[in-house]
Parts: structure tokens; C-alpha cells; sequence
């Protein structure tokens, strides 16, 4: 017999979150009865290919960015709203929802930052540094679940929809500014040679936070960790 999980305490404190929590209560109620929320992670997921697909063909034409601000619409949709329709119809499967949508959130995201890197605007190798980034405070995140029963989503008052509307900002402003697109600067890093461009700057920037914000968590709940379960005594 399968023992049911204890739901873990959501840590939601971002900029956006209590006008987005109405937003997405408002459309969960008004849901057909046919949509579920393996159909909603789905739709999360398509999200993630669109706009993994706009960014593969910016290539081509940077207006081809449309639809990757498109794709990320179509994954807060499908994200953000599963979770949100299962507790406004309090049909919530704590066990089978959480592995589900956390191993989809690494799979939506492994797409988006590999579209990105094949895009004009940054290299792959600042691609992947980001989503290096991301792992590291997503492992942070899941351990701390484990052991504290938290599960946070926001750091630095931001949450993925934050990223999802800066990133989506970003777009609009390479379509419609060309010298960000053609600025480029040729560095020299670990012996390899890199045309880097503004997005580059943005990419780093991203990564870089994101491992910030992972230091200052591992140091602070290593202290918490070290109170709660001291060394012990020898005998």
C-alpha cells in the first residue's frame, strides 16, 4: 500500500506572484471539465518547443522571435496553470504531480536554453552556462524539499515568470533595435575564441545569478542544517 506525501510548503514571494495567483485561479475555474492537468503540463511542454523552434529560426529573421515570445506564453500557460487547476479542484496527486512536473521543468528548460544557444544572439557555450546555472539551484531546491519540506520558487523576488517576461522583453528589443543584434566583440576565454554579443552579456549575467543565488542558500542552510543536527558528542 502507498504511503500519500505530506505537500511541501511553496516558498512563491516574487514580484509578481499575487496578481498572478488571481490570474491563474481565475482561469483554472473556467477550465472545461475535459482539461486536466497532465494536458495543461503537455501544453507546458509545446511551449517549450516553440519557443525553442523560434529561436532555432531567428536565423533566418529575428522577427522569427515572435514566436518564441509565443513559445514562453505557451509554456507560463501550460506551467504555471496544472498546479493551479489541480488545487482549485482540490484533485491534487502529491506523489505522481510532483515527479511529474519537476522532471518536465527540466526537460522544458534543457529545450529552451539548448534554443537559445542556437540562435544569432548567444553563443552555446554561454547557453549551457546558464542552464549549468539553473541545475545547480534546482538540485539546491529539491534537497532543501526533501529536507525541510519547502519547496521554494522564488529567489531575489524573481520566479520563472519574472525570467519568462524579462527574457520575452529581451526578444521584443533585438527585433526592433538592430545595432544589439550587430554589436559584437571578439574575446579570448580558456583559449578559445568568441564573437560575444549583447545576449552573451545577458546569458553570463543570468548564470552568474543564478550560482549567486545558489552560494548564499547552500551557506545559509548549511548554518541552519549544522544548528538543528549538531556533531555529537564522542564517548
Amino acid at each position: 500500500m502507498s504511503e500519500e506525501k505530506k505537500q511541501a510548503n511553496r516558498v512563491q514571494t516574487s514580484i509578481l506572484n499575487p496578481y498572478e495567483k488571481k490570474v491563474l485561479v481565475w482561469l483554472a475555474e473556467r477550465m472545461p471539465a475535459w482539461v486536466t492537468s497532465d494536458m495543461l503540463t503537455l501544453v507546458g511542454f509545446i511551449g517549450s518547443l516553440i519557443m525553442a523552434t523560434g529561436y532555432a529560426l531567428s536565423n533566418l529573421d529575428l522577427h522569427w522571435l515572435w514566436l518564441s515570445c509565443f513559445g514562453l506564453f505557451v509554456n507560463w500557460f501550460g506551467d504555471s496553470l496544472d498546479g493551479s487547476l489541480a488545487r482549485v479542484r482540490n484533485a491534487q496527486r502529491k506523489t505522481y504531480g510532483f515527479f511529474i512536473d519537476h522532471n518536465v521543468d527540466v526537460i522544458n528548460e534543457t529545450i529552451m536554453f539548448i534554443g537559445v544557444g542556437c540562435s544569432p544572439l548567444v553563443n552555446m557555450s554561454f547557453a549551457m552556462f546558464a542552464l549549468v546555472g539553473y541545475f545547480m539551484l534546482s538540485i539546491y531546491v529539491y534537497i532543501d524539499c526533501h529536507l525541510k519540506g519547502e519547496m521554494r520558487l522564488t529567489f531575489g523576488k524573481l520566479g520563472p515568470t519574472e525570467f519568462r517576461l524579462i527574457l520575452t522583453l529581451v526578444n521584443i528589443l533585438f527585433i526592433y533595435v538592430p545595432w544589439l543584434t550587430t554589436w559584437k566583440k571578439t574575446i579570448w576565454l580558456f583559449h578559445n575564441e568568441f564573437q560575444v554579443g549583447l545576449f552573451d552579456y545577458i546569458a553570463w549575467a543570468v548564470a552568474v545569478l543564478l550560482i549567486i543565488f545558489y552560494i548564499v542558500g547552500f551557506f545559509r542552510d548549511a548554518a541552519y542544517y549544522a544548528k538543528i543536527d549538531p556533531p555529537k558528542k564522542q564517548d
